[in-house]
């Protein structure tokens, strides 16, 4: 049996004023549902509120409590976890972002000026080290359609990797050995 060493908490306070810079402005969060109707009934009542953007395809709330730009769609990808994403409300802001992701490292895709959910937007892309795609993003307008996703990628939605375990969708015999061992 191992001992535990304790996870160091966060940054020291010195390294946090220096890391902190402005904060964050809204988190944003996207799920693929299969049931948009349903999907809205069980988020409108957990959020106590109906969307803000209501379509056939996708709805979308803007939490003041937790600040969260909180989405769904049934946009043809497997239900679950699309993607996770920082909103911000200004071009300044956006840029200190953009150098955010340059210091975390790894391959940024810039999508520059786009259309997608029902939003126009400026935006870049990074995975972070799980696979998990992070969209970066100040919203400028509005858009009539949900847009063709042309600049994204491919796969954007995090999903179980290779020997992953307990994943919901999975049922295999070996998934339910893992599990049954906690």
């Amino acid at each position: 049996m191992h001992a535990c060493r304790p996870m160091q908490a966060g940054p020291s306070p010195r390294e946090s004023a220096s890391l902190k810079g402005n904060a964050m402005k809204r988190l944003h969060v996207h799920v693929a549902v299969s049931d948009l109707s349903r999907s809205v009934g069980f988020y409108s009542a957990l959020f106590a509120m109906r969307p803000s953007v209501l379509k056939s395809d996708y709805a979308k709330w803007m939490l003041d409590d937790p600040r969260v730009n909180f989405a769904i769609s049934t946009r043809g990808r497997k239900p679950g976890l699309d993607h996770l994403g920082i909103q911000v409300e200004s071009q300044e802001e956006l840029h200190e972002v953009y150098g955010r992701l340059r210091e975390a490292g790894g391959n940024i895709m810039e999508q520059g000026q786009t259309a997608c959910c029902y939003a126009k937007s400026e935006k870049s892309w990074i995975d972070d080290p799980a696979g998990i795609s992070w969209e970066t993003f100040h919203t400028t307008g509005e858009n009539i359609t949900y847009g063709d996703g042309s600049g994204e990628r491919d796969a954007r939605v995090a999903t179980a990797k290779e020997g992953a375990c307990c994943m919901p969708e999975v049922a295999s015999q070996q998934s339910a050995a893992c599990c049954s061992q906690r």
